[in-house]
């Protein structure tokens, strides 16, 4: 079937497309009955990731009382070039191949901070809900208190708190790391650096331990003046140029460059390629370059670049897996599961 749109939604309705955008997104303000008609037109039309439910016949349709819903909460726009967009894929998939709806809300800063669950959120249908890029521990935490099934796909960093009260699903972020940095130490690189926010997401924090690991294990200096893991916490992001500052103001700083950079992920490494550039280094020859991902950009740059493969079909089975366990265990002690990676070598570590 082709792929329903925003527009195609807005055409049957006789709505504006941005009016019909602001529904599904949960952005701006709309009259409450306009959303829900909205919403249910989408679903209808099988928009995305809404429930597909006109296609249940009164004989298999569950029952008022039977909560027949999985549902998504993300704190940030997820693009196809994010890491989950195939994850999100196998969910859906799996999802409504078990009969369930599939629906996303994206969590907005004001309903963040303040506690809040987005418009239209029926508690009451849900059987499970899945967090992707929801790294505001105070939410996460009140989310644990609703009393529905809940996984966790990344989480935010944080060890002054009592840990969530839920399942949790990562990437493997370590062991990728460290064999590439022992295949470069085999290489003859003894000068290793680190670019990317710590804190942003345990993701993040598991990669830079995991480098720092690997700097002891290999015996290698370590050069805090190359570790650049500073600028923003969790959902707190700042603005592209903002960030592109920041590392021009570190790299301008640095007295002499890494032969070897780690990235935290691999929009991290397209722009440390970019203030290389303007401060006169390329990659690979003057600095070799490991992003983490290996999302659709890192094959297309140039120099295509080295990276740690995400495999995100797997991770949306696991994620599957983890939450209808939770669904039929409630009570079973909570558990955090990795995915592996692996390593990408292209262009960019080539010399």
């Amino acid at each position: 079937m082709p792929k329903v749109t925003i527009q195609d939604i807005a055409n049957e309705l006789g709505l504006s497309r941005n009016t019909v955008s602001k529904a599904i997104n949960s952005t701006g303000v709309i009259a409450d009955s306009t959303r829900d008609t909205i919403l249910k037109k989408a679903a209808e039309m099988g928009y995305k990731l809404f429930a597909i439910q006109n296609t249940m016949t009164k004989e298999n349709a569950p029952v008022q009382s039977e909560k027949k819903e999985l549902v998504l909460f993300t704190g940030a726009v997820l693009g196809s070039s994010h890491f989950s967009a195939k994850m999100l894929d196998e969910m859906q998939n799996e999802a409504l191949r078990l009969g369930y709806g599939f629906t996303m809300y994206r969590v907005m800063p004001q309903e963040r901070k303040e506690l809040r669950l987005p418009a239209n959120f029926d508690a009451k249908r849900v059987a499970g809900l899945f967090c992707v890029e929801m790294f505001d521990m105070a939410y996460s935490h009140m989310l644990c208190t609703l009393g529905i099934p809940l996984l966790f796909i990344d989480t935010a960093v944080s060890f002054e708190e009592k840990p969530l009260a839920a399942d949790v699903l990562l990437m493997e972020n370590r062991s990728g790391i460290y064999t590439f940095i022992k295949e470069m130490v085999s290489r003859g690189q003894k000068d290793f650096g680190f670019v990317g926010e710590a804190l942003h997401c345990m993701s993040f924090y598991e990669r830079y331990d995991a480098f720092m690991g690997a700097i002891r294990l290999f015996g290698m200096e370590h050069h805090p003046e190359w570790c650049f893991t500073g600028n923003s916490r969790g959902l707190n992001y700042p603005s592209h140029s903002d960030y592109i500052a920041y590392l021009e103001e570190k790299f301008t700083s640095c007295e002499s460059f890494p032969s070897v950079l780690i990235c935290a992920n691999d929009f991290v490494a397209t722009d440390v390629i970019q203030v290389l550039k303007k401060l006169g280094k390329s990659v690979p020859n003057d600095v070799l370059l490991c992003g983490f991902d290996d999302s659709p950009e890192s094959r297309i740059i140039s120099p295509s670049l080295t990276t740690i493969h995400i495999k995100g079909q797997a991770m949306g089975c696991a994620a599957i897996e983890l939450l209808f366990s939770r669904i039929k265990n409630p009570n079973s002690p909570f558990r955090t599961l990795y995915i592996e990676t692996n390593i990408v070598y292209r262009e960019s570590t080539e010399r």
